[in-house]
């Protein structure tokens, strides 16, 4: 099965619209990649520049094009501009039956049930229109969160897993059977 992203699947929650993102997003994901607290548990290189943050806009506009990844702006309803967080679909294995889950939220909208809505409207996505089997997620096991965020969601820890190269990071994993139990 080939994965087709034109157009942009837009997602909608009850108070949150996901949206591709554009360079008028460059300020608040420039904060994003570089802010210490966003960052404290990801590993990634900071984002120096506003020529590094419209490289990477333009770098994951292009996998959306080539349907290797998706990459939704998290906005509210009513404001569409503004940019809290984002959230993706992105890593797919080769047979399109597993994606990995990530993502990120300015500081000032923590606590707010935004990504609690954001997650389940994207795995509701990839479970019922992108038919995955398997959605994974990598965490640091100290981004406590993050572990209740997954957890929330249904995702169940896989303690025999480890992520080659980062051993800070704990594997979380949801199925489609599972996801449709917990969504109901």
């Amino acid at each position: 099965m080939l994965m087709n992203f034109t157009p942009f699947p837009e997602l909608e929650t009850e108070r949150f619209s996901l949206r591709r993102p554009s360079t008028s997003d460059a300020t608040i994901i420039q904060f994003l990649r570089s802010d210490p607290h966003v960052n404290k548990f990801i590993d990634r290189p900071k984002a120096e520049s506003r020529e590094e943050v419209l490289k990477f806009i333009d770098k994951i506009n292009a996998g959306i094009d080539a349907n290797a990844n998706l990459y939704w702006v998290i906005t509210n309803k009513m404001d569409r501009t503004t940019m809290l967080g984002s959230i993706s679909l992105w890593n797919f294995s080769e047979d399109l039956n597993m994606a990995e889950v990530g993502y990120d939220l300015h500081p000032a909208a923590h606590s707010k049930g935004i990504m609690n809505e954001s997650i389940k409207a994207v795995l509701e996505y990839g479970f019922e229109h992108l038919n995955f089997k398997t959605i994974e997620a990598y965490t640091h096991y100290e981004n406590v969160p993050s572990i209740k965020l997954l957890e929330k969601s249904g995702f169940k820890l896989m303690p025999d897993r480890k992520d080659k190269g980062f051993p800070h990071n704990a594997i979380y994993s949801l199925t489609a059977s599972k996801f449709a139990l917990y969504s109901k």
